[in-house]
């Protein structure tokens, strides 16, 4: 075994072309400038709003910690943005292990510098301040930053992540706080890159509803909101009641379930080693049953939930089975969280020691304390809350039994059609119906999966869209006894979405949707998917077809960026196609693959699938001259790959596998 390791057993030809002279060593903020990417996501106009972001955290830790109570946003010409809180301002002094520098100096030009690290100076915190503000340094051509302490203004500037000037002492001022003033570099995001108003505002806004003890002043140059005139060009922002504020700015007006809004804020007391912190909420159920949950960690957003979700549905599930049991109510045996929470619209902050969150982006919380402690918090008080309100729980608890029961009784395979509490006709579970009552305009989005379908749900116009997640491959209607699809809950789900009926009860003018599209990955398996519900369709609902209603989406399988610039690829062909006719060789081209719709940013899925004018849709139909001689053909097709004798599939292999030859597999 040994032999195997001596030098002349290695190949001959080249030795010593890898030595000590290849390793590259990146010293400073270099490393953020040749890969931005691994610190904002990207180098396109998407991540350089993440500057803003990093930022404005840095100002919210302040407020939270209780330093700060005014934050100032201001969007000015030449993309130049300014960020200032009145909170302690960064230190100024000399730091002891770099003697020559002050504390500012090394917070905005050294990674993973800051007060962030230890619990001594920020009980929680967004982020580590080293880390963001050195980022921000490191991306933006020109940066100053200015910090009042004691009555006295200190300034520095900066580029590219390079300090330009010491820091100077000004004169006196009679505030205090720290302002950032960056323009990001057009080297790393391009020469057209801006930030968006209307994206910044929404930003700042959410932030001032997650923290309740501070004042937001939003502000931008009118001339940057040409064509925009929901964006405003001064706002103070302000929510004493946080997100209680932000669940009826968004209801904006719809009627509800319940009058009530489930909401409170409280401690949550850590014992041992615990983590203790805060946690606010705000749940309330809309009557058209069209939610959300947005969750968010020290004022970060957890887009993917964690913990702090799970913490929230157990605590809820558990008060509310307490409250059935005191009541003697029945019908609970069947009820499942899903019953209680699907279709509420639920804002959840938690403040904690320490987060521990899954990957770079923090989109997901994994702090294992967090759930028990948040469930505690919701359960005591979401037990108060329905023993507070009789009238209130009891409509609430008959409803979730009503979707129970129906959930139950769709497992057992009865088509039926049955109304809730508040007559109103109830459709599948995992349906996100759209708002528009009559089907002219409206889509049904079918989707694979609970991933695909949360991005689906937030990419989609609420008004004309709906989305119905699948999970996995449905049925293969060609091949199943009739029995097994009556039994099948996929695609007794499909049916009655669509509402229509099926085979020979079929009746066009039942059809909830305008559009039926079938949206899966740009891969083989989102191909054979789209070809099971293609044989469903066929089979069962042919008239669906033959008026036009059926489509599949064209999602890309490629996202290619090269200095702002960004261009979507269908597949590899076309990829190689745009790298040679839209890039130049200045500078390399990032190339993202997309591993699903689910992977995706519900912005993306919806700039290149969901919405018309710019998707790619190819509509379902059967073409041909005659139309009997289509009719048989595309019947043999179909009984031949989809249906029950394999032999046939295999016939088709064989005579069709000299097509395949120029396929790279």
């Amino acid at each position: 075994m040994a032999d195997l390791f001596q030098d002349d057993k290695a190949p001959k030809g080249k030795r010593g072309d890898y030595t000590a002279k290849d390793i590259e060593v990146l010293e400073g903020l270099e490393p953020v400038r040749r890969r931005p990417g691994m610190y904002i996501g990207g180098s396109d106009e998407t991540a350089m709003h993440h500057l803003i972001a990093e930022t404005l955290d840095n100002a919210m830790d302040e407020a939270v910690a209780g330093h700060a109570n005014t934050i100032e946003v201001h969007l000015g010409e030449d993309n130049e943005v300014t960020i200032r809180d009145n909170g302690r301002g960064m230190p100024i002094d000399m730091h002891p292990k770099f003697p020559k520098k002050s504390a500012l100096e090394v917070i905005m030009t050294t990674l993973h510098a800051g007060g962030k690290f230890s619990d001594k100076v920020y009980q929680t915190s967004g982020g580590l301040h080293g880390v963001g503000a050195s980022v921000v340094n490191a991306l933006s051509s020109e940066l100053t930053v200015e910090v009042a302490r004691d009555k006295t203004l200190y300034t520095q500037k900066f580029s590219r992540g390079v300090p330009k000037t010491k820091l100077i002492k000004g004169g006196a001022v009679n505030r205090r706080g720290t302002t950032v003033i960056f323009t990001p570099d057009t080297q790393i995001f391009g020469e057209t890159a801006r930030f968006r108003p209307a994206l910044v505002y929404r930003m700042v806004r959410s932030k001032a509803y997650l923290f309740e003890g501070v004042k937001v002043r939003w502000s931008c140059d009118k001339s940057l909101l040409k064509g925009d005139d929901k964006t405003p060009a001064e706002e103070e922002l302000h929510f004493v009641n946080g997100l209680t504020d932000y669940l009826t700015h968004v209801l904006n007006g719809r009627k509800r379930l319940v009058d009530s809004f489930f909401a409170g804020r409280a401690e949550m007391n850590a014992n041992g080693n615990d983590i203790g912190g805060k946690v606010e909420w705000a749940v309330c159920w809309p009557d058209d049953e069209s939610g959300f949950l947005n969750s968010y960690c020290n004022t970060i957003p957890t887009p993917e939930g964690g913990t702090h979700e799970q913490g929230l549905k157990s605590g809820m599930l558990r008060a509310l089975k307490g409250y059935a049991e005191m009541t003697g109510a029945k019908g609970m045996a069947g009820v499942s969280g899903e019953d209680l929470w699907g279709g509420a619209c639920v804002m959840l902050s938690v403040f904690i020691k320490d987060p521990q969150f899954q990957g770079q982006t923090k989109d997901k919380l994994v702090s294992v304390a967090a759930s028990r402690l948040v469930e505690t918090v919701i359960k005591d008080h979401f037990d108060h809350w329905l023993s507070g309100d009789v009238g209130t729980a009891n409509t609430l608890l008959e409803t979730v039994i009503a979707r129970a029961t129906e959930r139950v009784k769709k497992r057992q395979d009865q088509d039926f059609s049955r109304k809730s509490v508040t007559k109103k006709l109830r459709l599948p579970g995992k349906l996100t119906d759209c708002t528009r009552s009559s089907p002219q305009g409206t889509e049904l989005f079918i989707v694979e999966g609970d991933s695909a379908g949360g991005s689906a749900k937030q990419a989609r116009a609420r008004e004309t869209q709906a989305v119905l997640p699948l999970r996995g491959k449905i049925l293969n209607v060609a091949s199943a006894t009739d029995d097994k699809m009556r039994a099948n809950q996929e695609i007794q789900d499909l049916i009655e979405a669509l509402g229509c009926g099926i085979r020979d009860r079929y009746d066009e003018s039942k059809l909830r949707y305008e559009k039926i599209i079938i949206m899966t990955d740009a891969d083989v398996d989102g191909a054979h998917i789209a070809s099971l519900l293609m044989t469903f369709f066929y089979r069962e609902m042919r008239a669906l077809i033959d008026n036009g209603h059926l489509y599949l989406a064209m999602p890309p399988l490629y996202r290619l960026s090269q200095r702002g610039k960004t261009i979507y690829a269908m597949d590899d062909a076309d990829k190689d196609r745009l790298m040679k006719s839209d890039f130049d060789s200045r500078g390399k081209v990032e190339v993202s693959r997309f591993k699903g719709l689910g992977e995706m940013p519900p912005g993306q899925l919806k700039e290149t699938t969901m919405e018309p004018g710019r998707r790619t849709l190819l509509k379902v139909m059967l073409a041909g001259d005659d139309e009997k001689s289509v009719q048989r053909a595309t019947e043999k097709l179909v009984e031949q790959l989809m249906g029950r004798k394999p032999e046939e599939r295999f016939k088709f292999i064989q005579e069709n596998a000299k097509f395949a030859e120029a396929l790279d597999i």
